[in-house]
């Protein structure tokens, strides 16, 4: 099937929420000194938003600013071959309220990467979008061995 004729759904906001809170890593997009810059962030859904722990440094001084910021999640399923992606775009605000830090930290947001993540980052999202789509089927003797589409056929 030519990937001009695959249907994109748009998928609603409830399924990019569900996406969202089922993941637990993105890519978080904020410009630092002028130009965008790209972090890798763990997370959790809080009360529609999204928390994350960080150390002094960019993701930190982007959030105390409350610049506005966006983060990207997607996915593959080589059961259905079907690809996935949610962008939440938003302003990024620091958590200062104890009782809020509790809260997303029993959500089991602990950081993965080693050192101290004492302040909390949360994005509020203004503008949430998401789409879902079957992927081409690949030519498995000409398709990359790292493609993921490749695991539906081995």
């Amino acid at each position: 099937m030519d990937s001009q004729n695959v249907p994109i759904e748009k998928l609603s906001f409830d399924d990019c929420w569900e996406l969202l809170a089922d993941d637990i890593v993105g890519r978080l997009a904020i410009v630092v000194d002028g130009h965008p810059e790209i972090f890798p962030v763990n997370y959790v859904v809080h009360r529609r938003s999204i928390a994350f722990r960080t150390a002094p440094g960019s993701k930190l001084w982007g959030a105390a600013m409350e610049r506005a910021a966006a983060l990207e999640i997607d996915g593959y399923d080589p059961a259905t071959e079907v690809a996935w992606s949610v962008v939440a775009r938003g302003d990024t605000e620091i958590i200062e309220d104890q009782a809020e830090k509790d809260a997303v930290d029993n959500l089991g947001l602990e950081p993965w990467q080693p050192g101290e993540k004492a302040h909390y980052v949360r994005l509020n999202a203004k503008a949430l979008t998401g789409r879902r789509f079957k992927v081409n089927r690949p030519d498995v003797w000409n398709t990359r061995a790292q493609d993921r589409r490749r695991a539906t056929f081995e």
